[in-house]
C-alpha cells in the first residue's frame, strides 16, 4: 500500500500549507521529510540542494487526518455485523487491513478503533501500510447488551467490571470503551436506556485510570450520559441525549459536561449514496441532535469528532473528510474544524508531540488536496497524495 521509503530526504512542494495549529494558509511551502519525520519546512524558496522534489501545484498540504472513533472490524457494508460474524479471525483481519488502507487512501493517517472482536485491531498496530492504530479491543457491555457479539460481555457487578478492565489493560489496549447505553447495531437494546449505573462506571474509570488508561463511554441515553459524567469518564461518544420520544438536553446537563472537561465525541461525517440512507429514526432525530451539539459547543464543551466509520455504507472508513462541513454547521470556524480533526485529535490521543501538526520532528504524515479546504470543505474530497511516515501511499 505504501511505497518503499526513499533512500534519502524528499521534499514535498505545494501551493499552500495548513499546519494544524493556525488559521490562515501559508503560501509556497516546501516540506522536507527523511527517516519518517519532518526535517524541515520552508516557504517561498527552493528545496535543499540535491533533494528530490515531489511537486504538487495547486495543492494544500496539511497534517494527516485523525479519526477518534472507527470500527475496522465492520466493513461499511449493508450488514456489517452479519459480515463479521461470517468471517473467521484470519478473514476478519484481512478485511480490517482493507478498511485501514481505505482510510489511509482518504488521508486518515491515525485512527482510534473503539470496538473490535477478540482484540484483532491490536494485531494491526505498527504496520507501515496502515494508519497508526490505537485500539480498545472488545467494548465492555452487559449480557445481551450493545455489541455483545464482539466478546466484551461483563456481568454488571463491580468485581466483574474491574476484572474486565484489568484484562483489557493486560492485553495492551490503548483505551477502554464501555457501552453505557444501547445502540442501533444491536437489536433488543434500546438507545434511551442505560446499561451500567454510575457506580459501575465509576469502578471501571477508577480501574482504567489506575492502569494509566483513558476510558470513553458510548452513551446515547440521557441517564447513561448522566451516569458517565458522574463517573468521571474521559470521553462520551455520541452524546445524543436520546429519549423514547426525541432528543433533549437541559442546560444543567450541558453545564455539567463542560465543568467536568469531558471530551464530547460528536458522531459526524457521512457520504451520500443513491438509494442508501442511515436508519430512518436517526435521520428523524438528526436536527435535534445537531442542535444539542451546537449548544454543547457554544457552552464550551471540548467537542471532537469520531465518525463511527465502518458501521454502514454511508460511513466508509475514510468518511472523516466530510466532517469539517458538519462541524461548521454546529458553529466551528473553517480553521477550527480542520484543527479539530488534526491537532486537537492528536492531543486527545496523547500524540500531540508526534502527530496532528506539520512541524519539524513530527511524524511525516501528510495529506495533499486540490484547492483551499478553508474556503471550500469539499477540497478534502480531492486527494492528490497521502504520505504515511514520509512514504507516498499508492
Amino acid at each position: 500500500m505504501a511505497a518503499n521509503p526513499a533512500s534519502g530526504p524528499v521534499a514535498v512542494r505545494g501551493s499552500w500549507l495548513f499546519d494544524g495549529t493556525g488559521s490562515p494558509l501559508i503560501a509556497d511551502p516546501v516540506v522536507v521529510v527523511a527517516g519518517g519525520v519532518i526535517t524541515g519546512i520552508g516557504f517561498a524558496g527552493p528545496a535543499p540542494a540535491g533533494v528530490p522534489v515531489i511537486d504538487l501545484p495547486g495543492a494544500t498540504l496539511l497534517p494527516g487526518l485523525i479519526d477518534l472513533h472507527v470500527h475496522l472490524a465492520f466493513d461499511a457494508g449493508p450488514d456489517p455485523v452479519a459480515a463479521l460474524a461470517d468471517r473467521d479471525d484470519d478473514a476478519a483481519l484481512a478485511a480490517m487491513v482493507l478498511a485501514g488502507r481505505n482510510a489511509l487512501r482518504g488521508g486518515v493517517t491515525t485512527v482510534r478503533d473503539l470496538g473490535d472482536r477478540g482484540y484483532l485491531a491490536l494485531q494491526l498496530r505498527g504496520r507501515p501500510d496502515l494508519p497508526t492504530i490505537l485500539a480498545a479491543g472488545p467494548p465492555l457491555t452487559t449480557p445481551g447488551g450493545h455489541c455483545y457479539y464482539l466478546g466484551g460481555v461483563v456481568e454488571p457487578t463491580e468485581p466483574a467490571i474491574r476484572r474486565a478492565v484489568a484484562e483489557h489493560a493486560d492485553r495492551g489496549v490503548d483505551v477502554v470503551k464501555v457501552m453505557a447505553s444501547g445502540g442501533t447495531l444491536t437489536p433488543g437494546t434500546r438507545q434511551e436506556l442505560a446499561q451500567f449505573d454510575a457506580a459501575l462506571l465509576r469502578a471501571a474509570v477508577d480501574e482504567a485510570h489506575r492502569r494509566g488508561l483513558p476510558l470513553v463511554a458510548h452513551a446515547h441515553a440521557v441517564p447513561a450520559i448522566d451516569n458517565a459524567v458522574a463517573a468521571g469518564v474521559d470521553g462520551i461518544e455520541h452524546c445524543s441525549f436520546w429519549t423514547a420520544g426525541g432528543n433533549a438536553a437541559s442546560d444543567e446537563q450541558i453545564a455539567a459536561i463542560v465543568a467536568a472537561g469531558i471530551f464530547v465525541g460528536a458522531t459526524l461525517g457521512q457520504v451520500s449514496i443513491p438509494g442508501v440512507a442511515p436508519p430512518a429514526e436517526v435521520m428523524r432525530r438528526l436536527p435535534q441532535i445537531i442542535d444539542i451539539h451546537r449548544r454543547l459547543y457554544a457552552a464550551g464543551a471540548r467537542t471532537v469528532v469520531g465518525t463511527d466509520g465502518g458501521i454502514g455504507p454511508t460511513k466508509p472508513h475514510d468518511v472523516l473528510r466530510t466532517a469539517p462541513d458538519m462541524l461548521r454547521g454546529i458553529g466551528f470556524s473553517p480553521a477550527e474544524a480542520l484543527r479539530t480533526i488534526t491537532s486537537v485529535a492528536a492531543g486527545v490521543l496523547g500524540l500531540d508531540r508526534r502527530k496532528g501538526t506539520l512541524a519539524v520532528g513530527h511524524d511525516a504524515d501528510l495529506l495533499a488536496v486540490d484547492g483551499d479546504p478553508l474556503a471550500d470543505p469539499t477540497a478534502l474530497q480531492r486527494v492528490r497524495q497521502v504520505f504515511i511516515g514520509g512514504r507516498p501511499v499508492r
